[in-house]
């Protein structure tokens, strides 16, 4: 029978109802989870992308980023002095680096760099799959790295760590792309090649190419550049001076990049991978030799007109104006003058040192080995004494080569009175051009100089010291101690501010005041005695009589204005030196003499540039302008008044002759222009000074024991000081020509009989050459001297009691109470010996303060 089209057709079976409806299931499913897998997957990155990029640096720093940049000291003839830095860095423009150094550290550092947008796809696979294969076949090598240059500014710039994990890594290239859409491709490449460290303490590549090559970046040839860009792989392992072979196979592998990337033709790649790697190692630039000490003083006003970050990171241009051939002219005399002083005063001290026998039996390979004493000059050489008999022969060690010379007799006498020399004792000597030696040692006496133009302040030269090396104390700006008689000019500057006149006569006669006796150098008394003589000769008796007549007062005023000391007890020991201040504040204080009258305030820097060479800072302490006034230029001088003009003249024409005819004569052997000083020796010859100047330049120098003891009898600053200054002097005179000291307006110079000589001095309109004329009060012995013009109510009723009356032989160094401080209670205490015992070898009952 036929089925009817109208009957329904067979059911499914029931096996495949339920197939179907797995499969719709298991689609569903996986969707689902494929789904939620995926918004997770999204989820989980958007939170690490907030949560790596939620502390990422602002890329808004590197639009105005300027790297840390070496200062530099100039001096004031334009040569380096000195670089201030604690990183080696010269930043260069990118529009100055030229194309062959970018292109060769694209070729080695990121060949895609002006095409990717911040991080190279390719490059990160392909260190994956390397990094993957090295971990397979466990050859523990580093993982590749992948990182683009702007990765690297990143890195480098704004992250600051070098840590290897992913979360960096993420981090970098986040911070990577950020910068590619902040900066142009241009920018990026100058901040890296500025700021990329290369070895060798140097950052960048101009700081880079003068270490290795001491070549400017448009000096290098193709290999020395390849050389550079193979360096930020691995500073230290592709150091040319440590590693050549290593150096020279990465050289050639940059080169080969360099190629490939038509950097430069092949060919020349393949020429340039034949030259021989030959560095040229460049010292990093220290001070300019000798003038250490005028740079650390530079570097100190710096830090207090900046900050220390600023100084030594600002890239600051600093002009000075420090005259080189002055300073090593002024460093080779001071030396001289020491070393003549230790060897006539101080005696041999000794070896530094001694080789046993087993040394000495390679002795070339032992002094090889010896480090040179801080302090020893650049001309002398670290010897051994090879044999003491019959001669004293020494041997050497220079640039690996023995050298052997016998010493001179005259040292050998030398040496033999306190420590005769021992074969095996080491000691400094220098090469004689006869082929003998010299025995040196390094004085225990140290000194100062500077010299400054009178009428700007400008500092020409300054010499803290022996040497820099052995001690950084500056002694021109740091050591307090006695000026002693060179303070005198002061005193009778403002007697001429009283309209006192040179020719006026004071008392040189006994004074005392219970057991204050100071008294003359000479000890002995001249009576009446003139002004122009009583500083001709440094006579204390009148100098004290002077500044009581004045009162200690306007004596005081005077000194702090003209810069000499910040403060002054009210006493008259202080009239005599028995205040503590600088050589560079005493420098001060006779420029204000020289120039006129007005006071100036010593300067070291003329000008400060920023990196972009703009003037951010000039001096402008004792300026002076002009202007035009009817068609003539007229000067305004901003400068602070010390005395008038006419009271300087007077001053100045009486110091001429200090150096003529008084005190002073060794300071003005051989020169025949105008000069004038004072010398000054403090209380028991502890310090010795020369002071003085020409119409336009002063110098002032020191000599004395750090921790203060005598120098020696008779050592005053007119035999030690002097010599020294006139030498200074000299050179200052070779370069400069013949001045005048200008006569003012209301003076008049006329020749008298002093009672002593003849002399010429200055005089004012209303006063009358030669003549003196009656004072009241103690200058004409009307008044006496009370314990508050001496300070004496303020010392022991017996100067028995003072520790300053031990003997002075005894130089233990420590500084006795006379010399331990201006203002505090010891500068006003006498210092003599005990009433009645008078020591000429010790300057007897001179007193507190100056003795010559």
């Amino acid at each position: 029978m036929k089925r009817s089209p109208m009957l329904p057709d067979s059911p499914p079976s029931p096996s495949q109802k339920p197939r179907f409806r797995r499969w719709r299931f298991l689609m569903g499913a996986a969707l689902g989870l494929g789904t939620l897998a995926i918004s997770g997957t999204i989820l989980a990155g958007v939170g690490m992308y907030a949560h790596l990029s939620a502390n990422l640096p602002s890329v808004d720093a590197l639009q105005h980023y300027k790297p840390p940049v070496v200062s530099r000291l100039y001096t004031s003839d334009d040569q380096l002095m000195a670089e201030l830095s604690h990183e080696r860095r010269i930043y260069v423009p990118i529009r100055a680096i030229p194309p062959l150094v970018r292109n060769a550290f694209i070729a080695a550092e990121d060949q895609n760099f002006y095409s990717h947008g911040g991080v190279d796809p390719l490059a990160m696979l392909r260190a994956g799959v390397t990094d993957i294969v090295s971990i397979l076949t466990h050859q523990g090598k580093r993982p590749l790295g992948a990182s683009t240059i702007t990765q690297q500014v990143a890195k480098v710039m704004l992250l600051n760590n070098n840590s290897l994990t992913i979360d960096r890594k993420i981090r970098e290239a986040l911070l990577a792309m950020r910068i590619e859409h902040t900066l142009s491709k241009d920018r990026i490449l100058e901040i890296y090649l500025n700021g990329i460290y290369l070895g060798n303490g140097a950052y960048g590549v101009e700081a880079a190419a003068q270490t290795y090559f001491n070549k400017t970046l448009d000096q290098l040839s193709d290999a020395e550049a390849a050389m550079l860009a193979s360096m930020p792989k691995s500073p230290s392992n592709y150091n040319p001076f440590l590693h050549p072979k290593a150096a020279m196979w990465r050289r050639n592998w940059v080169l080969d990049r360099m190629g490939e990337t038509h950097a430069i033709p092949m060919d020349e790649a393949q020429q340039a991978k034949q030259e021989p790697l030959v560095p040229q190692g460049q010292v990093r630039f220290g001070p300019l030799a000798n003038s250490e000490w005028f740079a650390a003083e530079v570097r100190r006003q710096l830090t207090s007109l900046y900050s220390e970050e600023q100084t030594t990171e600002g890239g600051l241009d600093v002009h000075t104006s420090l005259d080189p051939h002055l300073q090593q002219v002024s460093t080779k005399l001071l030396r001289e003058g020491l070393m003549a002083y230790a060897r006539t005063h101080e005696g041999w001290h000794g070896a530094i040192g001694r080789l046993d026998s087993a040394a000495m039996a390679d002795w070339q390979t032992s002094m090889s080995q010896q480090k040179n004493p801080a302090g020893m000059l650049s001309t002398w050489r670290l010897a051994v004494v090879l044999s003491s008999e019959p001669g004293v022969r020494v041997g050497w060690v220079k640039n690996h080569e023995a050298h052997t010379a016998a010493l001179r007799k005259t040292d050998e006498t030398w040496s033999h009175r306190t420590h005769p020399l021992q074969t095996g004792d080491l000691v400094m000597i220098e090469p004689q051009d006869d082929g003998s030696a010299a025995l040196e040692q390094i004085p225990l006496v140290e000194g100062a100089t500077v010299t400054l133009d009178a009428h700007t302040g400008r500092v020409l030269a300054l010499v803290g010291g022996w040497s820099f090396q052995q001690s950084q104390f500056n002694r021109v700006t740091q050591a307090q101690r006695q000026p002693g008689s060179s303070f005198k000019p002061l005193v009778y500057l403002a007697a001429m501010e009283r309209d006192i006149s040179p020719s006026e006569t004071f008392e040189d006669s006994p004074i005392s005041f219970g057991d204050w006796k100071p008294q003359n150098y000479e000890h002995d008394n001249w009576g009446p005695t003139t002004l122009h003589d009583a500083l001709r000769e440094s006579r204390n008796l009148v100098t004290i009589r002077v500044a009581a007549h004045l009162g200690m007062k306007a004596v005081s005023d005077m000194a702090v204005r003209s810069g000499m000391v910040d403060n002054m007890p009210p006493y008259l020991p202080a009239a005599l030196g028995a205040v503590e201040t600088t050589v560079l504040r005493e420098a001060g204080a006779y420029a204000a003499i020289a120039n006129g009258g007005h006071s100036i305030t010593p300067s070291l820097i003329d000008y400060i540039q920023n990196p972009d060479g703009t003037i951010i800072w000039r001096n402008q302490a004792n300026k002076r302008t002009v202007t035009t006034e009817n068609g003539l230029p007229v000067i305004h001088d901003g400068r602070p008044v010390l005395a008038s003009p006419q009271s300087a003249f007077q001053i100045t024409t009486m110091m001429r002759d200090v150096i003529a005819r008084g005190t002073g004569v060794r300071a003005g052997v051989g020169i025949d222009r105008p000069i004038a000083g004072k010398t000054g020796t403090s209380q028991d010859y502890h310090d010795a000074w020369f002071a003085g100047f020409s119409p336009d330049t002063v110098t002032v120098v020191w000599i004395g024991y750090d921790a203060p003891r005598s120098l020696g009898k008779n050592e005053t600053g007119g035999h030690l000081a002097g010599p020294i200054w006139n030498g200074i002097m000299k050179a200052v005179f070779a370069t400069r020509p013949r001045l005048e000291f200008p006569v003012p307006d209301g003076v008049t110079l006329a020749e008298y009989d002093t009672g002593r000589i003849r002399a010429i001095d200055a005089f004012k309109t209303d006063q009358i050459p030669g003549a003196s004329v009656p004072l009241h009060g103690f200058g004409a012995g009307t008044q006496a001297l009370t314990a508050a013009d001496t300070g004496a109510d303020m010392i022991p009723d017996s100067e028995t009691d003072m520790p300053s009356s031990a003997p002075t032989g005894d130089h233990s160094g420590k500084p006795d109470s006379l010399d331990s401080g201006a203002g505090t209670h010891s500068t006003t205490t006498p210092a003599s010996p005990t009433q009645g015992q008078a020591n000429p070898a010790e300057g007897g009952d001179i007193g507190v303060g100056g003795l010559y």
